[in-house]
């Protein structure tokens, strides 16, 4: 495991900031995991794979979201921030790489979706932790204690919009669809390789001591107030987007013929940018003694849920767009409360293995529009009823979340 040994700790002046480097960092992963999207309904059109096929496509997605985040912060804990969030840039242009291939087959959308969610994974969760650590003295000392959550959860939110904005309007208007807007990623990315080295290595501590399993172990994970508050939330904050932006320009491809691929970009563009904007209201909300943020992101991303059923139903691009922006505001919120309730919850020397199960648990909301696809070709109901249905869920996680609501407070 000594190839996982972190570089010596470069010597930069405090005034520098280095939270920027790990910004702009965590803006091109992010990118990443977000440029397929819009690219969803070209898949069908180009290559005729089915509804099925690409909703598939995300699920793969979800595949290499998930041990990377279980892994990838525990590993940061002992061993670096820097060196597993350099891998997590090599991942990102080995994704796109592949994706410029997609062509060849599924195969190859499948292999690079699930580096894709490899990158995502790893620099979400090694980034937010960085990013909390780089956002507070001796790093910045004039910010507040919730500036790097805002800071992860912004750039994430910016840079999977510039993502799905540059793939979709390509796709929709540009040369080489299925190829630029790939490889102009590669190009962004590659020279991050070498900036994310000059960040400041923020884990000193070598993490919770004994071997590496008991590092993998993440003892914080069963606070109570992470199972009963945190975890209730957790898949809310990504099927908001895999719902909002993923799955609803699949159900209204017949209303918006002949610039679907298009409208779907806007989704992404609209949610992501709510993500985005929300971020002052998140702060706001968020209350060390309850749990107002997270209940108040469960609730909009149900009412977003609620509203894509309706335009579902009655076949409305506008109150599709209404519903990506209600969606959109509801991850922002839910993301950034998540987080501020991780960082209370975890210690120095779990941090980043913490974030990792957060993210791990809220990224498997991504495949709830592959389970949705599934259990409608297995009954034959109407997607909008089976939207309501996970409307009904919504509610029921948001009493749970309400019955704990000032419980199971850290110390």
């Amino acid at each position: 495991m000594s190839v996982l040994a972190a570089p010596p700790e470069p010597l930069a002046p405090p005034q520098t900031r280095p939270w920027r480097i790990l910004f702009a960092v965590m803006f091109f992963t992010s990118w990443a995991g977000n440029q397929f999207s819009p690219l969803l309904l070209l898949y069908q059109e180009r290559q005729h794979y089915s509804t099925a096929a690409v909703n598939g496509f995300l699920g793969v997605y979800v595949l290499g979201l998930v041990p990377a985040f279980l892994l990838s912060g525990a590993l940061s804990d002992r061993y670096g921030r820097r060196p597993v969030m350099f891998a997590g840039v090599l991942a990102a242009v080995a994704a796109s790489t592949a994706l410029a291939f997609g062509e060849s087959g599924a195969l190859m959308i499948c292999f690079g979706r699930f580096l894709a969610g490899v990158t995502v994974g790893t620099a979400t969760c090694v980034g937010s932790a960085w990013m909390k650590e780089l956002s507070q003295w001796p790093h910045d000392p004039a910010a507040d204690t919730g500036a790097g959550a805002r800071r992860a959860t912004l750039s994430f939110a910016l840079g999977s919009l510039a993502g799905a904005a540059v793939a979709g309007l390509i796709a929709q208007w540009g040369p080489w669809p299925e190829q630029l807007p790939f490889l102009i990623h590669v190009a962004l990315t590659l020279p991050f390789a070498w900036l994310v080295l000059r960040a400041p290595e923020t884990a000193t501590t070598g993490g919770v001591p004994g071997p590496l399993r008991a590092q993998l172990r993440v003892p914080a994970a069963g606070h109570r107030r992470f199972t009963r508050v945190v975890l209730v939330a957790g898949p809310w904050v990504f099927a908001a987007s895999a719902i909002g932006y993923g799955y609803l320009p699949v159900l209204l491809a017949d209303a918006t013929r002949g610039w679907g691929i298009a409208y779907a970009t806007l989704l992404t563009v609209v949610a992501l940018a709510a993500s985005a904007a929300v971020q002052p209201l998140a702060k706001r909300l968020d209350r060390r003694d309850s749990a107002r943020g997270v209940l108040a992101g469960v609730a909009m991303i149900t009412a977003g849920v609620a509203a894509v059923a309706a335009a579902a139903h009655w076949q409305s691009w506008p109150l599709g767009v209404a519903a990506a922006v209600v969606a959109g505001a509801g991850m922002g919120t839910g993301m950034v409360s998540g987080l501020l309730e991780v960082q209370r919850i975890a210690g120095p020397a779990d941090l980043a293995g913490l974030t990792g199960v957060f993210y791990a648990v809220s990224y498997l909301g991504f495949a709830s529009p592959a389970l949705l696809a599934a259990v409608a070709a297995g009954t034959g109901a109407p997607a909008p009823s089976l939207l309501l249905g996970v409307v009904g869920v919504g509610v029921v996680c948001a009493a749970a979340i309400l019955r704990s609501y000032r419980r199971y407070l850290p110390g």
